[in-house]
């Protein structure tokens, strides 16, 4: 199990990742966290 685990590993070091794709992950990773933490602010501002 532990043998086919680190062979898996491994085998995803070596996949490259292309800039534009790692640059659109950020890019949707930051748009989701700041639409999650304004939804939060809105919400705790219309509680008050």
């Amino acid at each position: 199990m532990f043998d086919s685990l680190a062979d898996r590993i491994r085998e995803d070091d070596q996949k490259e990742i292309s800039p534009r794709e790692r640059y659109l992950r950020w890019t949707a990773v930051a748009v989701l966290s700041i639409l999650l933490f304004a939804a939060l602010y809105l919400g705790v501002h219309m509680l008050e």
